[in-house]
C-alpha cells in the first residue's frame, strides 16, 4: 500500500520531535525515527488502529496508539493517509 502524510502530519511529526529536541536531541532523532518505522507497519496492516467513530465515513478513519503518541489516518482502496500526529497529553482532536 502507498503511503502519504499529509502536510499537517509532517508539521506535527516536526513540532513533536523539536520539542522532545530541546531537552534531548539525541531522543528526539531515536523517538521520530521509531515513529515513522511504526507508522510504516500500517503499509501491512493498514487496520491495525481502531476506527474513529465521529469520522464522517465510518470506518475509513482510525486512530493508532505508538508508545504515547497517536497517529490519525485514513484508509482508501491501495493508500494509506496519515492525517495528524500527537502526545497523548495534549488536547487535540
Amino acid at each position: 500500500m502507498n503511503l502519504v502524510y499529509t502536510d499537517v502530519a509532517i508539521q506535527d511529526l516536526k513540532r513533536l520531535r523539536a520539542f522532545i529536541e530541546i531537552n534531548n536531541p539525541q531522543a528526539a532523532a531515536q523517538i521520530a525515527a521509531r515513529l515513522i518505522e511504526k507508522i510504516n507497519l500500517l503499509r501491512s496492516f493498514p487496520t491495525l488502529g481502531v476506527s474513529v467513530t465521529q469520522a464522517p465515513e465510518n470506518g475509513t478513519v482510525r486512530d493508532i496508539i505508538f508508545d504515547n503518541y497517536i497517529v490519525r489516518y485514513s484508509v482508501h482502496s491501495q493508500t494509506i493517509i496519515i492525517l495528524k500526529l500527537w502526545h497523548n497529553l495534549e488536547q487535540r482532536m
